[in-house]
C-alpha cells in the first residue's frame, strides 16, 4: 500500500511539473513573410537568391473599421501587430530615389486616407510603435492608396510575382504599393 502512495504520488508530481513547463498561447495574429522575389519563399529553386524579406504579423479585420478607427489616421503604425515589422534587404537599392543600404530596418507606417508615409527607422527589436523616434529615420516615401475590388480579412504584405520588385500591403479594403529597384 506504501509503495502505491509513492508511486501515485512520484506520477502526479510528474504531471504537476510537466504542465508548468507548457507553452504559452498562439499569437492571434500570426507571424508570416513576404520575400522578393517571391519564387524564393517557395521553389528554392537554382541560383537564385532573395533580394528582399519581410517579417511581419497578421492581424484580422474582425468586422472592425480598420483604417481611420482600429488604426487612426495621422499616427505612426507598426504596420502589422505585436513586434514592430522588419524589412531586410540584401543587397543595395533604391526607392522613390532614395539609395537604401543593404540592411535590417523597421518597417512603420502613417495611414491616412489620400496619402501614405511608409517609413524604415534604425530601430528594431520593439513591440508596436510605443519607442518609435523620427530621428533614427533612415528614410520616407509617400505614396497614395488604392481600395480594393474585395475586403482583404487579414493585414497581408506581398511582393507579386515578376521582374519587378513592388511591396505590397493590404487590409480591409485599402492597398499601398512602393516599387523597389535594385
Amino acid at each position: 500500500m506504501k509503495n502505491s502512495f509513492l508511486i501515485l504520488a512520484l506520477v502526479l508530481l510528474s504531471v504537476l511539473g510537466a504542465a508548468a513547463q507548457g507553452f504559452r498561447n498562439v499569437d492571434k495574429s500570426p507571424m508570416d513573410a513576404a520575400y522578393f522575389p517571391d519564387n524564393f519563399a517557395h521553389d528554392r529553386k537554382g541560383d537564385e537568391k532573395a533580394l528582399v524579406r519581410i517579417l511581419y504579423s497578421r492581424p484580422a479585420k474582425n468586422g472592425r473599421e480598420v483604417f481611420g478607427k482600429l488604426i487612426p489616421y495621422d499616427k505612426v503604425w507598426r504596420t502589422g501587430a505585436n513586434e514592430n515589422t522588419e524589412i531586410k534587404f540584401y543587397q543595395d537599392a533604391t526607392i522613390q530615389g532614395k539609395k537604401i543600404k543593404a540592411g535590417t530596418y523597421a518597417l512603420f507606417t502613417i495611414p491616412n486616407e489620400n496619402e501614405w508615409v511608409i517609413i524604415l527607422n534604425k530601430d528594431l527589436d520593439y513591440w508596436g510603435a510605443y519607442q518609435y523616434k523620427e530621428a533614427n529615420d533612415v528614410a520616407r516615401f509617400t505614396v497614395s492608396p488604392k481600395k480594393s475590388d474585395t475586403v482583404i480579412e487579414n493585414f497581408s504584405i506581398q511582393f507579386p510575382k515578376g521582374t519587378e520588385a513592388t511591396l505590397r500591403m493590404g487590409w480591409d479594403t485599402t492597398i499601398v504599393e512602393l516599387p523597389i529597384q535594385f
